[in-house]
């Protein structure tokens, strides 16, 4: 059982390793025979003055074992120009075999508000160039931010010609909502025909061989060299509905696992080191609490407040007996309706308001799991009746109120709720009462506006519009579409396209345009635009 002095001294290793290679000539292996960058590059977590970039060395992608268990000595550089005639920043970076040969390099000293070019090298292998940016300068009011909203890529359902688009959309930022990667089908390069359950994802090896897998996907590798990305995950990263320590099938073990998807996690996205926590469990890894809920300031005219709405929430409520995870409950359910059950936990929560208080932003944008807004399952009736999933906010009503309390406390300015998680695109006003959407003493407080699934499958199109009937604060629904949203921020509004593509099984497919709303400046709400 690791003590705290192991614990510290463990985190303090990594920290050092990811960013003093040089420290370590010694150990450094020689070239790998094949490829190194097959996984492609990626950036993110952008700040004015400082961005990070990721690749991993792994030149048979369905094999990790290729690699010796060596420190990898990975040379980095990042340019004003795409042909790296003015190298601004540049040095060697350790692929560590503990954390599966992935490179993480924080930038910093960089000039706030502008384009940059990065690439990786190992031998005479050079990797492929990755565009990417800072955010801007604190002070300053950017006249537009265009930003791709992704979610829910289930490499068994179909092909990433949803992230093709957004790489040739070159937005300025990518946020991805969750479920990067699914636990669970066969290993394969190719997206199969059929889905089939097989091979689930339990260890660290099982996790960084799915992570591999997709990563190997062009259009996925394209996107993510466009722009700089900001992260959160979801379930599936994990495994399916798992709440805080216990997943569908209440193994004993869960935390075990769940650290090991954290770790993969980590190994595979642009994020910096995490903040690691000790717990008192025998066996447990540095990874078995990772913070990832982060703000990120777009200059005045955005603050992303960035949810991880799984690690902390309480268990889900009326379960069924013997397993874990979500159910359809009426309102015999009293669970539910607890003032102390939480999704983000108190800490988070706390954060959070905080970060309401402290937002200079002129449009505040929770990116976050699953929709926020209620969405019975049958007709509801005042003043609670109704049925509801129990695994989205439905199933923690009080938290969903204490934030809605939040932000009228905090005179949050344009509150926008971007979501993913149900795979079905909505457009929802957020008020805090359900119940009475027209009632003047009801406002709007916030907008919801929740993408769909880039491949991963959803309801019919008749039960969603059945739910959008029965819950009138939902002025748009559609499940039968799969692709992505696209909004322009500016400081006059906020312009939100839901970007639908025409066959997900064709990694050519087009797309359209299936819906576009508008936000205006101090008018929250869902209008339809031109």
């Amino acid at each position: 059982m690791p003590d705290r002095r192991h614990f510290l001294a463990q985190s303090a290793r990594l920290a050092a390793l990811a960013g003093a290679a040089a420290l370590f000539p010694a150990i450094a292996a020689a070239d790998p025979v094949d490829y190194p960058f097959r996984l492609g590059v990626a950036s993110g977590s952008p700040l004015p003055t400082a961005i990070v970039l990721w690749t991993r060395i792994l030149p048979d992608p369905l094999n990790a074992n290729a690699l010796p268990p060596v420190v990898l000595a990975v040379r980095w550089e990042l340019a004003e120009d795409q042909a790296f005639h003015r190298i601004v920043a540049q040095g060697v970076a350790p692929a560590l075999p503990e954390l599966a040969h992935s490179v993480h390099v924080d930038v910093g000293g960089l000039r706030p508000g502008r384009w940059y070019w990065y690439r990786f090298m190992l031998g005479d292998a050079v990797s492929p160039v990755g565009r990417t940016r800072t955010a801007p300068p604190p002070q300053a009011m950017p006249a537009t931010l265009r930003l791709a909203v992704a979610s829910c890529q289930h490499w068994e359902f179909g092909q990433y010609a949803a992230h093709r688009h957004i790489a040739l959309a070159a937005p300025d930022l990518v946020a991805f909502l969750g479920d990067y990667i699914y636990e669970w089908g066969p290993y394969d390069l190719a997206h199969p025909l059929r889905p089939r359950r097989s091979n689930e994802s339990f260890t660290l090896a099982d996790y960084r061989a799915r992570y591999a897998q997709y990563k190997t996907d062009p259009h996925l590798q394209a996107a993510h060299q466009a722009a700089p990305w900001i992260v959160t995950w979801d379930d599936h990263d994990v495994s399916n509905d798992y709440a805080n320590d216990r997943d569908e099938r209440l193994d004993p073990h869960f935390l075990t696992r769940r650290a090991a998807a954290y770790q993969a996690f980590y190994e595979h996205m642009p994020l910096r080191l995490p903040v690691l926590r000790p717990i008192p469990t025998n066996g447990s890894s540095q990874f078995a609490h990772m913070r990832i809920y982060e703000r990120y300031d777009w200059g005045r005219l955005a603050r992303f407040h960035v949810l991880d709405d799984r690690q902390y929430r309480a268990h889900q409520a009326c379960h069924t007996p013997g397993r874990g995870g979500s159910s359809s409950v009426t309102s015999t359910c009293l669970e539910r309706l607890q003032p102390e059950r939480s999704m983000l936990g108190h800490e988070q929560e706390t954060w959070l308001a905080d970060s309401f208080a402290t937002s200079p932003a002129r449009w505040n944008i929770l990116a976050q799991q699953t929709l926020m807004a209620q969405n019975s399952q049958s007709p509801m009736q005042f003043p609670s009746e109704g049925r509801f999933w129990t695994d989205g906010w439905d199933g923690y009503p009080v938290a969903r109120q204490r934030l809605f309390d939040d932000i009228v406390q905090h005179r949050v300015a344009n509150p926008l709720v971007l979501s993913g998680d149900v795979h079905s695109f909505y457009a929802a006003n957020l008020q805090r009462d359900f119940y009475q959407p027209s009632s003047a003493l009801n406002p709007v407080l916030a907008t919801e506006f929740c993408g769909t699934s880039v491949t991963s499958s959803s309801r019919p199109q008749a039960r969603t519009e059945q739910y959008v009937a029965q819950n009138p604060h939902i002025k748009f629904g559609r499940s039968d579409k799969r692709g992505f949203m696209m909004l322009e921020i500016t400081p006059a509004h906020s312009k939100v396209l839901f970007q639908a593509l025409d066959d997900v099984s064709r990694a050519d497919s087009g797309f359209a345009t299936l819906a576009s709303f508008v936000v205006q400046d101090g008018l929250p709400g869902v209008q339809r635009s031109s």
